[in-house]
């Protein structure tokens, strides 16, 4: 069995510690590496080759940061299909998914390549007698980047490519679930140019986690995960001292007005919620039409569609829409609250417990589900099941649909399907989510805006790629300079305005 290894100071390096993870192939349920789990030590010595290592990357110039940035975004296309095996098996994702995965994450790579425009700050000359008035941008030191197993190759590169490209160096620690993706990442950037040391790859468990918001030279901490978590991290991280940007769990809406191409909305709503099995943070997990008749009609049109997806191994070829969960104890919970459903009175239309799949029985498997008539009170709907199960709450006006999603904690994403521009304008306006879609069921934004929700899926000020990354991963200094060349003026006590 393949044992994995930690990457520090541009070197694959054994773990000591003893302790190791199990990593699967979730669609044959096999164990497939054991990845080490770092002692504190570990990470002590990742942190301080980070701190050596950051001073000299940071004083090299930021054109020169962006062609290393240039010539990692030509190696990934260079290597997507390895990338995306690697990926594939370790999380069970398709192989078109997979490359959907990296190619999302090399988006952000490609932005970063114009990090010296990212970075500039702004001069103002005689801003009083004789009085220069400019800032900068500069980096923070050493960061750390909290990943998650859904996607395995965007996340980290969403966090390491800004930061990097701003001077600063990082601790990325992977899911302990699907850590290979990164570790070959890792080998990547290192082989475009990045120095040794700049990028360290810690595997570790929660032990690493409160090791690194605890180090003191760890300025700011980077996480996407479930809402638990990041309230902790945030926490634990702003008490001592640290810039914490963490993104939590979401109940993702998507309202159908009467008007709507049903047609079009069925067809995005079966892609928004059973891609990569409902395994997004950005899935569409629940349905809102809006009246009776625009309710049976949706459902009418979505039994089909989700009857025919077929569900199997990301080997199975490209007729597979979907493949297993991320673990045993993920299927079992998604399983669960399909039963709660049931118990609690939803109608469920298609059922997708209990698959068998011929040849890999003991993979992480669970078909696609539909429920219908489920209400607010139901744990369908509070849970984030973060599986392939979708849930039709009806609703009789618009107001109590946009309600429905304005009274929900969670605000990640969210999309309307309407013919009506003045509908869609009033819901992109009066609704509290970050990231809203018109006619669009996953509403990402493209890399160079910015990824980040509302309530309780987002905790901090600044979101994710674009120009609020590079403000995250920087400090401002802004420096007022005088020169002395024909003025004459004594001492004063008084604060004073600089004209």
């Amino acid at each position: 069995m393949k044992e994995l290894y930690h990457w520090v100071n541009g070197k694959q390096v054994k773990g000591t510690s003893g302790r190791f993870g199990d990593v699967y192939n979730p669609a044959t349920g096999e164990i497939i590496a054991k990845v080490p789990l770092a002692t504190q030590a570990e990470l002590d010595a990742a942190i301080a080759g980070a701190e050596k290592a950051q001073a000299e990357w940071a004083a090299t110039n930021p054109q020169r940061r962006a062609r290393v940035m240039m010539k990692f975004a030509d190696l990934i296309n260079q290597n997507m299909d390895k990338l995306a095996e690697v990926l594939s098996r370790e999380h069970g994702k398709t192989l078109p998914d997979a490359r959907g995965d990296v190619q999302r994450g090399l988006e952000v790579i490609e932005v970063c390549m114009g990090a010296p425009t990212l970075l500039k700050g702004d001069y103002t000359d005689s801003a009083g007698p004789g009085i220069d008035l400019y800032s900068m941008r500069q980096p923070l030191g050493v960061v750390a980047a909290i990943t998650p197993f859904n996607f395995p190759a965007m996340i980290p590169l969403w966090k390491m490519g800004p930061a990097l490209s701003a001077g600063n160096a990082m601790i990325l620690k992977p899911s302990e679930r699907t850590p290979e993706t990164s570790l070959l990442l890792a080998e990547l950037i290192q082989e475009a140019g990045l120095p040794d040391g700049v990028l360290q790859v810690v595997n570790g468990d929660k032990d690493v986690v409160d090791g690194i918001l605890d180090h003191p030279t760890v300025q700011a901490v980077g996480f996407v995960g479930s809402t638990p978590i990041a309230q902790y991290i945030y926490g634990r991280a702003a008490a001592n001292g640290k810039r914490a940007q963490c993104f939590g769990g979401a109940k993702n809406h998507m309202l159908i007005m009467p008007d709507a191409d049903l047609d079009k909305a069925a067809d995005a709503l079966v892609g928004a919620g059973f891609g990569a099995a409902g395994e997004r943070c950005m899935a569409i997990s629940v349905a809102v039409p809006v009246g009776e008749a625009t309710a049976d009609a949706l459902i009418e049109r979505l039994i089909p569609r989700i009857e025919k997806l077929k569900v199997g191994p990301y080997t199975g070829g490209d007729d597979v829409d979907f493949g297993p969960v991320i673990t045993k104890a993920a299927q079992s919970r998604i399983n669960g609250l399909v039963n709660s459903g049931v118990e609690q009175g939803a109608k469920l239309v298609v059922d997708g417990r209990n698959l068998s799949i011929q040849g890999y029985e003991d993979g992480f498997f669970v078909g696609p589900s539909l429920f219908d008539n489920v209400t607010p009170d139901m744990d369908i709907y509070k849970e984030e099941i973060f599986g392939p199960v979708l849930s039709t709450v009806r609703a009789k006006t618009y107001e109590e649909a946009l309600n429905l999603v304005i009274d929900n904690e969670y605000g990640n994403g969210t999309s309307i399907f309407t013919a009506d521009g003045d509908t869609a304008r009033d819901y992109a306006s009066r609704v509290n989510v970050g990231m809203v879609g018109i006619n669009f069921p996953i509403p990402v934004p493209l890399s160079y805006y910015t990824f980040g929700g509302w309530k309780k899926s987002a905790f901090g000020d600044l979101n994710q790629y674009g120009p609020d990354a590079f403000r995250f991963y920087t400090k401002t200094k802004t420096v007022t300079a005088r020169w002395f060349s024909g003025i004459k003026d004594g001492a004063s006590l008084n604060f004073k305005a600089l004209d």
